[in-house]
């Protein structure tokens, strides 16, 4: 994967010198913009934006104010690289939500390592759920190989919804949206909210959630907890039809009207004992299988598969 990197400079030779120094990195791509193209340029969405001040032909203040205001790159990291190091123009800038300044006495070194380090960050948060801010499959999968690696025994539960789909397709993906959010903060709330417990919670895409906690956490009453809470809020998302008869109407394709009971949650739990799995792919094989069990019983449910190897 690429990542374009556009410098705002009325001159070549820094994104020259930037070239140079990633030339061993072929992922990273350099682009040099003038302040009178900066319109132009901004109808795309590179990964940073670098504003040399010394080397523009236009205030910093309103080059800045020109990019947060728009709509593609409101949240594009920027980067300045200040004209001078005067504390009250460092603070001007950043008041624009600017996120990183450095000064022009840094070394190429620096600059360098600065750049890295910011592109780092933002490859760590795409893989974060921009719907409930959760880790998604790069963090779940590292928290796992980790508790393994430390040959620890954990537990892990594999969290999704039932009928969410013709949930979806009664309300609309937006009121679908809310009840994602909904379970991502009763999950988090229940599993973090355990004391002296090395705790972690994922959201893996759609309904999808995982929950990892330690082997000293009694499973049955985090999973009642979740139960009897997401129960009581999931009411508040349907009319009061739908709720008197217990169930939503979907037409499918064939034209027929089909039912389906009201959203519930299945959680399947994993007893992941020490000697029993080698890797991530044997947990989420057994996951699937006791969430799948979970899922046969109507309404909010849980199963525990609780075998050890010795």
């Amino acid at each position: 994967m690429f990542q374009e990197i556009y410098i705002i400079d009325c001159e070549n030779e820094l994104a020259m010198l930037l070239r140079e120094k990633f030339e061993k990195e072929k992922t990273f791509r350099f682009k040099n913009i003038k302040p009178c193209n900066l319109d132009v340029a901004l109808k795309n969405i590179p990964d940073l934006i670098i504003v040399n001040e010394q080397s523009i032909d236009m205030d910093v203040i309103e080059l800045c104010k020109k990019i947060r205001k728009n709509e593609d790159n409101s949240i594009t990291p920027v980067l300045v690289i200040l004209s001078n190091n005067d504390e009250e123009h460092k603070i001007s800038i950043m008041k624009n939500s600017i996120e990183y300044i450095i000064p022009n006495t840094a070394s190429n070194t620096y600059f360098y390592y600065t750049i890295k380090n910011i592109i780092r960050l933002l490859s760590v948060n795409r893989t974060v759920s921009p719907l409930t801010g959760l880790p998604g499959n790069v963090q779940i999968q590292t928290e796992l190989k980790k508790r393994l690696l430390r040959k620890e025994t954990f537990q892990v539960l594999y969290i999704d919804l039932d009928n969410f789909k013709a949930y979806n397709d009664v309300y609309g993906f937006l009121k679908g949206d809310e009840i994602i959010k909904l379970t991502a903060k009763i999950i988090t709330k229940n599993v973090h909210s355990l004391e002296e417990c090395d705790t972690f919670v994922g959201h893996i895409g759609g309904d999808d959630f995982v929950a990892i906690v330690d082997e000293k956490v009694d499973h049955d009453k985090i999973c009642q907890n979740i139960i009897a809470e997401f129960d009581k809020e999931i009411v508040k998302y349907f009319n009061d039809t739908d709720l008197e008869r217990g169930y939503v109407e979907v037409c499918n394709r064939k034209g027929n009207i089909e039912e389906f009971s009201l959203t519930s949650i299945s959680i399947g739990v994993v007893v992941a004992d020490r000697k029993r799995f080698s890797n991530i792919l044997e947990i989420s094989e057994v996951g699937a299988q006791v969430k799948h069990l979970a899922k046969t019983t109507i309404g909010s449910s849980y199963a525990i598969d609780r075998r050890e190897e010795y």
